[in-house]
This record gives C-alpha cells, structure tokens and sequence, in this order.
C-alpha cells in the first residue's frame, strides 16, 4: 500500500491496520510503494517489519519530486537509495525494489549493496501475542485496557429497531452507531436478524452503512453463516465475527468463514448439552473451540471467549461459575474474555444496581471486554472507577475529564437526542436521508438561501477542517458531501435561479486530468467537493488534450480551471495546457494538483494556484476573481 508520511494511506488507513488485515487474508508478503522516497518510508518500514510476521517488500520512489530547470525530476540518488535499501534488508525486508522515478542503475546499486546481508527472519504468528482487530483508521486491542462493545444494534426486545430494519431505514441505525461511538464504545455489535428478513443481505448493507458513519470495529452478529460470510465479505479492515460454540456442527460452518476473512472470533462456552453448570465445564470448552480454529489456521490470539451470563434471579449459583469462568479462561488458557452482563438481572427490581456490580465483579475477574450499553451512565461509571483503580488511566486523567463537572456533563447535550438531528450535524455524520428530510423540514422556517448558509456551507466547512487536521478521513468526506448533496437536492427547486449566490459560490470551474494522464480519483473527490459547495462543475474526464480543455472554457465561460495530474510525466502536458488556457483563455485562473506536485512546481509551470487536496481546492476557488 502506499502511505504519506503521516502513516496514512490516502483514504486514511493505517500501518497496523494493514498488517492486521492483509496478514488475516493470507497474503504472503505485505509492505509499502509509491507516494515516498526511502527517507520519509523509513518510520513506516521500521513499523510494519516490528508488526508483521510475513516476509515485508519495501518499494520506494526515488526520493521526492523537485524542479529543476523548470522539468520535475526526483531527489534521491542511485547510491544514496541503495544506502537506505542496505538498511532495510537489516531491518528485516526480504524484497526490495524500486517505484516512481528509480532508473535501472538504482536497481543495480541496491542488488550489489544487499548481496551480502542476511535478513533477519520475521516473527511466526504464535509470536503475536496482541489480540486486536480493526478498521482501516482504528485498531483495537484487547487486553489492555477495557474494550466497551455497545450492544444497541441489536433488535432483540428493540421495537423501534425492529421497526427500522423492516422498512430498511438506516437512518435509525446510522444514529444509533454515531451515539454509541461518542458515549464510549470502541466496538460495536451488529446484528439485524429478525424471521422476516433476509439476513444476509441486511448484515452486508448494515455493515456497509455503519462504517461509513463511524471508524470504530464490528463485531458482526449474527446466528446465520451466511449472514456473516456476507457481511464479512463487505467488512473494511479485520473484524470480530460473534458466534461460534462447541458443537461440531457451529464448529465446521463458522471457522472457515473466519479464517477466509482474516476475522477473529468469539466462542460461546455451550455445546450439545446446553450451558454447562460449572467453571471447569465452560473452560473446557473454550479450549476445544481455541483447538478448533488452530486447526483451520487461525492464531490463538485471534479467539475470545463469551462464559456466558445466566439469569442470576431463576439461577442464582450460576453468576459464581460464569465470574470463575472467566478468571480461569483468562489465566489457564490466555485468552480474552468477552461478557454480556445486562442478562444477569433479568426478572429482578432495581436492574441497575445487579448490572453494575456484576460488571465490576467480572471486571475483576479479567473481563476484557464487556458488552453493555455505554450511554448507561451507572455502567460507564464502572467502568471508568474501575480503570482508575488498576492504574489503566495514567493519573485518572480520563476520569476527571468525563466527571470533574458533573453538572455540566450531564447536561452536555450528545450529538444525537431522540429528535431528529439538524440539517448541519446530518452533514458533518455523513446521514444521507436524514440531510435530505431535515432539509426539507427548515424551508418552513428559513429560505433556502438561509438553509445554505447557516447550515450547509458551515458544516462542509467544519468537515473540511477535520479533513485537514487529519480527525475525519477520505471516506467520512465524501460521504458528508454525499449527504450535502442530498440536502442541495431537496432545496433544488426552491433554490431556483439564486442558486449561484449561495457562500459567494455558483461559480464555474471546468475540471480535468492532463493529456496523457489516466488517474481521475483526485479529480472526481474534487468534483464531488465542488458540487456540494454549489460550484457549477464542467468535468471533462481524464486523458484530456489542451484544446479540449480552452475549448470548453470558451463555450462555458468558466472563471476557473482546474487541473490534475498523478504521474511526474503528464506535468509537461499540464504545462503546455496551461501555456494554451493563458493564450487563448485570457483572465481564467488555473488550479492545479496531484500527487506529484508541489507548490514549487506549480509556480514553475505558470499555474496560478497549488491546491494540495479537495478542500483546499474549494477555498482557492472560492477566493478566485
């Protein structure tokens, strides 16, 4: 993959989280190409050979894209890039090449400079000892400190979501997910079986929809191995599939669906006679489900344990064996526990007070992972009590950020209430119909150049800038533009003709990737940007001659241009595009952008702006006469 020197990829995924997930999905070699010279690759080389436990490949540019004499060439020479490439080979890589700008002799430098080195061999599986799993933007490990699974979306004894999952509203989903996010759950479960559906089709779209409103893992749910092959199939990054349990038959149909997916799984302590009474009983059939899936290849590490909550009012000596159950799981077999605790006061008053002691007790016990409803204020007290009293919240920092003004806490308003949420908060989660609906709803109250204005315009701006502070990624911008898409959509016909003077915009901007130049992604998240800030975009595709370009300004009488271009060999074509819009295309400003430019190179080809991403480009526009 190819990362910046933030260590994220363009869409924002990880270094870690694409050990954890191509290493799940049996690659046989995983590293780093493109985008980077040896120099600013090195951290991230560094990292994935600690991470990985298959052979790393390492593929450099040749240093960065400079200007010289007004031609983009790079900065790393063959000797200094066979240097960097004699310190991977030590480090650990076991293959080793060459990407953008590398010329044979860089080659033919690296292969004399390695000849001679060893690679130290990676680590074997069994020697990763972490328990984690991810999306492309978060992992999480197990083992630490508490893992909150919020277990709101599940429709068992949830009228309203039963409700939503039959008309195949999302948006009740969606809302659930983001509210459970912010109240502290670092896992979510999902499940969405109900008699009356088709499960797997459901689970797939639910999966597809929850993340892209939030970053935090699935725990995809569900009892149906269809169900979670299918949502497995669609699941970005490594998820966690709940359940398989001791009887042959859970056995056979869930394990390989998990190692195919590169998931990790939970095991219910049950078989063929049921929930068995004691301890000893449940860990033995933990191990036999850890036995299990060794033998379909999945690592030890990748497997948690569910001891399994009994209703402790009709089976009172059961809560005793479920808490010992899991401190021998823990100590006797080393794996990781997972609990829901709610179930245990079942048919007993005051509900809270058994669910809350019950935590804390199975907490000390070595409960990695509960699953509890973390807008539960009572449980996610426990919680938090309980982190500051095992030394896991370095000077009860978290503690006093969440409870040093009670009072103000409990009256910060979430980002969700039951109501529905505002036009702007629908923008910035991504929310596509509820944008769409609340859109609507304001043009009883405000015109819709007022919609646009105050809601519209300022949560794009607000998207934008977590775009840039690196707290939102590629995906959760494109999908707030889809959802500002929608709200302009049902303002259309309102809008009318003042649609150009929404925030100054209305402006026209023809778009394009250079002659010669095949890569239009950049080009089309900017055209997706533009749009939903109310530019009139004009998009001539990829691959696209200078004429053509003048010739569509001509006719459309566009104010701007903006032009893209990936690779180091098409900035000539830019540049000759540029030389013929200032011939025939007098007072036209020119934005330009891509991978392999830089503000440097954009002054020297004549450009009159370098926008290094989509918001940056809408802000240059926007500022344009």
């Amino acid at each position: 993959m190819s990362f910046e020197e933030n260590g994220c990829s363009f869409f924002g995924a990880g270094v870690e989280s694409m050990v954890l997930t191509l290493e799940g999905l049996g690659v046989q070699a995983l590293g780093v190409n493109c985008s980077l010279g040896p120099k600013q690759l090195a951290p991230l080389v560094e990292q994935i050979v600690a991470l990985s436990c298959i052979p790393v490949i390492v593929q450099p540019n040749a240093g960065l894209p400079v200007v010289k004499n007004g031609a983009a060439s790079y900065d790393i020479t063959p000797g200094e890039f066979a240097e960097y490439a004699n310190r991977f080979a030590r480090q650990g890589v076991r293959i080793i090449g060459g990407c953008c700008g590398t010329m044979p002799e860089h080659i033919a430098g690296t292969k004399i400079i390695t000849s001679d080195v060893t690679p130290a061999q990676p680590r074997s599986a069994a020697q990763r000892k972490s328990t984690a799993i991810c999306t492309p933007s978060k992992v999480v490990r197990f083992g630490g400190d508490t893992v909150i699974i919020g277990e709101r979306l599940n429709p068992t004894g949830r009228k309203a979501l039963q409700s939503a999952l039959r008309a195949g509203d999302m948006g009740y989903l969606l809302r659930e997910a983001i509210k459970q996010q912010e109240q502290g759950a670092r896992v979510l479960d999902l499940n969405v079986g109900l008699p009356d559906i088709n499960e797997p089709e459901m689970l797939a779209r639910a999966t597809r929809e929850v993340q892209g409103v939030t970053d935090i893992p699935l725990q995809l749910d569900s009892s149906d191995a269809a169900a979670l092959e299918a949502a497995a199939r669609v699941y970005n990054g490594k998820p966690l599939i709940n359940s398989v349990n001791g009887k042959k038959e859970s056995l056979d149909k869930i394990l390989p669906i998990v190692k195919k997916y590169g998931a990790a799984v939970l095991g219910l302590t049950l078989d063929d006679g049921g929930i068995p009474e004691t301890a000893g009983e449940r860990v033995a059939i933990a191990e036999r489900i850890a036995a299990a899936a060794a033998a379909h290849g999945i690592p030890r590490q990748d497997v948690l344990i569910d001891c399994l909550v009994m209703t402790v009012s009709a089976q009172e000596k059961q809560a005793v064996q479920t808490l010992k159950a899991v401190r021998a799981v823990k100590d006797e077999l080393g794996l990781k526990t997972v609990l829901g605790v709610s179930n245990i006061s079942f048919g007993l008053p005051r509900r809270p007070a058994i669910n809350r002691t019950m935590l804390a007790m199975a907490l000390t016990s070595g409960l990695d992972a509960p699953i509890m409803n973390p807008g539960d204020e009572g449980m996610a007290e426990t919680v938090a009590a309980f982190r500051v009293l095992t030394a896991k919240d370095e000077g009860a920092a978290g503690y006093i950020q969440k409870f040093a003004d009670s009072g103000c806490a409990e009256e910060a308003a979430p980002l969700f209430r039951d109501e529905k949420p505002s036009l702007a908060r629908s923008i910035a989660s991504g929310l596509r119909d509820e944008a769409g609906l609340a859109a609507k709803e304001l043009l009883g109250t405000l015109s819709p150049l007022e919609i646009v204005e105050q809601e519209i315009i300022p949560a794009l701006d607000a998207v934008g800038k977590g775009y840039e502070t690196q707290k939102i990624f590629l995906p959760q911008l494109i999908r707030s533009a889809e959802a500002a898409k929608a709200s302009f959509e049902a303002l259309r016909g309102a809008l009318g003709a003042k649609r150009g003077q929404a925030g100054g915009m209305g402006k026209k901007i023809v778009l394009a990737t250079v002659y010669g130049d095949i890569h239009d992604i950049g080009k089309n998240i900017v055209k997706v940007i533009m749009q939903n800030y109310n530019f009139d975009v004009i998009d001539l595709g990829r691959d696209v001659p200078p004429h053509k370009i003048t010739e569509a300004v001509t006719a459309s009488g566009a104010q701007i241009v903006g032009l893209s271009a990936l690779m180091t060999t098409t900035v000539v074509s830019m540049k000759e595009t540029i030389e013929l819009l200032r011939e025939r295309c007098q007072g036209v400003k020119i934005i330009v952008g891509g991978a392999v430019l830089t503000k440097d190179l954009a002054d020297s080809i004549g450009a009159d702006f370098y926008a290094r991403d989509a918001m940056e480009g809408v802000r240059l526009a926007g500022k344009a006469d």
